[in-house]
């Protein structure tokens, strides 16, 4: 999800708990900044794990790659020493 998805999303949030809630106090609009506030903190959090999550996922395909190449290498290898051993 974007930043401005999360923000879009928690400002939609807001809006509607004070809509909801009639008029609002200073005080309860401080606590309804402090929570947005506090989710927003959050969601970036789980922004930037995903991002490094992506990374080690894309280091992990790397690292499968090669070895699936390099086990095809090694079939090849001893299938060429088995055909070898047949035709002697």
């Amino acid at each position: 999800m974007s930043r401005f998805g999360v923000k879009g999303i928690l400002t939609g949030s807001a809006i509607l708990l004070l809509a909801a809630s009639g008029c609002a106090t200073s005080g309860d609009l401080s606590t309804t900044r402090s929570e947005a506030s506090e989710a927003l903190r959050v969601a970036n959090e789980a922004n930037q794990k995903a991002t490094v999550a992506a990374a080690d996922a894309a280091a992990a395909r790397t690292a499968a790659d090669t070895a699936a190449e390099e086990a095809r290498r090694a079939s090849e290898k001893s299938d060429r020493i088995f055909q070898r051993t047949l035709h002697k």
